[in-house]
């Protein structure tokens, strides 16, 4: 244990820790690409839905002048009057609330995809660690946190300073203005000053997101021993496997060894390699390769054809070549039809002497 735990996180994490990770709340994401895409959509709707708004208030607002004379103050009836002019207000700001609530909830799925895990909701009472609480604070990650926040700050300060600075020459032409053109250009100006403060956290925000996924990556790295126990746990020993796999090919070599006897000939190499192959000309679309074998399985395939009378051919190329190519239940490829062909011509006439006879008399006269 003593290694294990000084042995250096060099290795990516595995897809089974991602998700662990991702099931406990740990992801990749930015904060600050939150908040440019909630400022950047209040932003935008307010510019474009404000003159709406206005008048909302303003109809809103002589509603009230026009009926405050008939309100019932009373204890009873004061709730329901505060609970209309809310639903009044909220009908009027909806628009605004609902695009921040869809921006937010998009610059997420972008981020994570769709994720909801309560896990960091859950009480720990490792949170109660005073000690544990100060390490935190004085964490190598809070000292990273405050220098961004600090650089935040510094530089959208700046650009709100020099966009207000820019903005302010049409302040001294509005002192005598009326309210609505008063209203009008303030206006203006601040969303002149927000669009460029969005702009500087969109570009602080991408450089932070970049920093979050690379400071992600490295948090979830292994240990190579811990991927070696992820293996071992999830996936079986080494040794465990390579029995899975010899059971396996004992079981294949079996189903292979009952179906040698169909087979209409064993081409081999001749004693390193044997290969039986199939051709139904109503099922087929060429000859199939059912059971092949090297060594100890290849003398097998041959012991076999002998006691079913299978014709075993000798053509070490071709049994070489399909050996590497074409594996158990496929059709051999078009390349080597001409020279299957051939092989299983020979076969046929050797099982059909007469019948050939008496073609090649046929084709003599």
């Amino acid at each position: 244990m003593g290694e294990e735990s000084f042995q250096e996180k060099s290795e990516p994490a595995t897809p089974r820790r991602r998700r662990e990770a991702r099931k406990k709340g740990q992801v990749g994401r930015s904060m600050e690409l939150n908040s440019f895409a909630v400022l950047f959509v209040g932003v935008m709707i307010l510019f474009f839905s404000l003159p709406l708004m206005i008048d909302q208030l303003t109809e809103l607002m002589r509603w009230i002048l026009q009926t405050i004379t008939t309100f019932d103050l009373s204890v009873n009836h004061i709730p329901a009057l505060f609970g209309e002019l809310i639903l009044r207000f909220f009908v009027i700001l909806a628009p605004l609330l609902i695009a921040v609530l869809v921006a937010g909830l998009a610059i997420n799925f972008a981020q994570v995809g769709f994720f909801l895990t309560p896990k960091p909701l859950e009480p720990k009472l490792d949170k109660l660690d005073v000690f544990k609480g100060l390490k935190r604070l004085v964490s190598m990650r809070s000292l990273v946190e405050l220098t961004k926040n600090l650089i935040k700050l510094t530089v959208i300060g700046w650009i709100a300073y020099t966009a207000i600075r820019a903005e302010s020459k049409h302040f001294v032409t509005i002192v005598d203005a009326d309210l609505l053109t008063f209203l009008k250009v303030t206006g203006m100006a601040a969303f002149h000053i927000c669009l460029k403060v969005s702009i500087a956290l969109l570009v602080l925000a991408i450089l932070d997101y970049a920093y979050q996924r690379w400071d992600f990556e490295k948090q979830i790295r292994m240990t190579k021993q811990e991927i070696k126990d992820e293996t071992k746990q999830y996936e079986g020993s080494p040794l465990t496997k390579s029995r899975v796999r010899r059971v396996q090919q004992e079981l294949s070599r079996m189903r292979q060894s009952q179906e040698i006897p169909k087979a209409d000939v064993v081409i081999t190499n001749p004693t390193h390699l044997a290969v039986a192959l199939k051709y139904d000309t109503e099922k087929m679309g060429a000859p199939t390769v059912i059971a092949k074998g090297a060594r100890l399985f290849a003398q097998k395939i041959k012991k076999i054809a002998r006691e079913h009378d299978v014709p075993i051919v000798e053509n070490p190329p071709l049994a070489r070549a399909i050996y590497q190519v074409v594996e158990v239940g496929m059709e051999i490829p078009g390349n080597l039809y001409k020279a299957v062909a051939e092989v299983l011509a020979y076969v046929f006439r050797l099982k059909n002497p007469g019948m050939y006879a008496e073609k090649e008399e046929a084709g003599n006269i």
